[in-house]
């Protein structure tokens, strides 16, 4: 592990301090990781959403709102029957 050196405004550090008495976290160095990969998370899901986007009005064939509840329904079923396939395991 790598050590890296930031430097916060005290108004800033006491907001970290309140949080880490409120969150029970141990320690400035765990909160300030938390919020790091947090925020690189955050980070991923904005780039799928910008991906997924591209994509909007791409589409050649225009569905009608049946066929889009119906698609609803079997896509939901297969994530649930997926979730209860891991959860098993």
């Amino acid at each position: 592990m790598e050590v890296v050196t930031v430097k916060f405004d005290e108004d800033v550090l006491r907001k970290i301090d309140t949080s880490i008495s409120e969150h029970n976290f141990n320690s400035r160095t765990e909160f300030i990781r938390e919020a790091v990969r947090d925020k690189l998370a955050d980070l991923s899901k904005d780039d799928l959403i910008r991906e997924f986007l591209k994509f909007r009005g791409k589409a050649k064939h225009k569905t009608s709102r049946e066929e889009n509840k119906k698609t609803k329904e079997i896509v939901g079923k297969e994530i649930m029957d997926a979730l209860l396939t891991l959860k098993g395991s």
